[in-house]
């Protein structure tokens, strides 16, 4: 049998519910962090109480740039883990880029190149016969034809080649 479906006002009486539900943890957890960074702000910044005499102050100065430089050698340390990380996460990823086998290739650029320089840089070393793809190709000489030797009269020729006559000598000097 069909599975029994939910009416619609309960479904939106659950879902208001779960909303409620999710809103009420969302404000807890930005009260426990707003906690966590007040008592870090109490532990690392205590509060400043500022000296009447010279000597004083110069003593607070020098205990503030101690911690100043602390400080900046504790964010540099961060920074230099972040960017190592970060930079192994890239590795990481290209990896598994490379196991899937689904990678952009990259697009190509024409080289013009000859036969011997392909031969040779497929090859290297090895490679010593030139390869002259022009030497293997047949020669071909033009043919001249009788008609174009003879510098005659035009009139002449059309009378030669008039009637059955002139059509045999036509046919029999082509073949």
């Amino acid at each position: 049998m069909a599975e029994k479906k939910m009416s619609t006002s309960r479904r939106n009486h659950l879902k208001s519910l779960l909303l409620q539900i999710g809103e009420a943890m969302l404000e807890e957890e930005a009260r426990e962090a707003e906690k966590e960074k007040m008592k870090h702000m109490e532990e690392s910044c205590p509060a400043i109480t500022i000296p009447g005499c010279m000597q004083e102050l110069q003593e607070l100065c020098r205990k503030l740039h101690k911690q100043i430089d602390l400080v900046d050698e504790e964010r540099y340390d961060l920074e230099i883990k972040m960017k190592k990380s970060n930079k192994e996460i890239d590795d990481l990823k290209l990896m598994v880029q490379d196991l899937k086998g689904k990678f952009k290739k990259p697009a190509l650029k024409k080289v013009r190149m000859s036969a011997d320089a392909m031969l040779a840089a497929l090859l290297g070393s090895k490679h010593k016969v030139s390869m002259d793809l022009r030497a293997n190709l047949k020669q071909v000489k033009k043919e001249v034809k009788e008609e174009e030797k003879q510098t005659g009269d035009w009139r002449k020729n059309i009378e030669d080649k008039a009637g059955m006559d002139g059509r045999k000598k036509m046919f029999e000097t082509e073949a």
